[in-house]
């Protein structure tokens, strides 16, 4: 049994609508039959893309762990934690199911997601053709779990709407939820710039 590539078989699909049509051969320029958006094989500069957004979001990541994330004010005086401090504070107060989940969704996640993407962006510029099967399922797992990321500046946000409606504390959001948040964001964009089907290319198909 022969297999072909959509690519192959001149077969386009669209980024925005998602319809798969097959494009006049010698048209300089076709759009989709269903919503008019430009089609292209392959997303324009996808590799530069995500290798941009992604530099970008690795210079933010150490702000983002460094800076604090929620400053509380009470009469006992001014406290300032991080990310890591305040995984250390709810281990070390028992609350260890929560210091696990905090840490994997706000420190480990985005750690691994700039690696991953890396690695993908690195083996699809170079071409390889080495587990392209599993890089694709490496790339759909990100996919998945990247929606999870934001759970930490979520929490965050939750404390200074309930601490607020009080009046012995003051709980803000601190440099590093904008920084954190920045961190998510760029990956997010980095994730959706990646074009998966270079995964599969070889030398006859180019990025762009």
């Amino acid at each position: 049994m022969i297999e072909a590539t959509a690519a192959q078989l001149g077969l386009i699909a669209c980024h925005v609508c998602e319809l798969v049509s097959r494009p006049p051969a010698r048209a300089a320029a076709c759009a989709c039959p269903r919503c008019g958006a430009r089609l292209y094989s392959r997303k324009p500069d996808s590799i530069a893309r995500t290798w941009a957004l992604l530099m970008a979001a690795a210079i933010l990541y150490l702000p983002a762990n460094i800076a604090p994330v929620m400053i509380t004010t009470s009469i006992f005086g001014t406290q300032r934690d991080t990310l890591l401090s305040g995984v250390a504070y709810l281990w070390t107060s028992g609350s260890w199911p929560l210091a696990v989940l905090v840490f994997v969704a706000s420190i480990l996640v985005p750690l691994l997601k700039l690696l991953a993407l890396s690695y993908l962006a690195a083996t699809a510029q170079r071409r390889s053709r080495v587990r392209q099967r599993q890089r694709t399922r490496l790339y759909r797992m990100l996919e998945y779990i990247g929606r999870w990321s934001m759970l930490d500046v979520f929490v965050v946000m939750v404390l200074v709407a309930l601490v607020n409606v009080g009046a012995l504390a003051n709980i803000q959001a601190g440099a590093g939820a904008m920084w954190f948040g920045a961190v998510v964001v760029l990956t997010m964009l980095a994730s959706m710039s990646f074009d998966p089907r270079l995964i599969w290319d070889r030398a006859k198909y180019r990025d762009g």
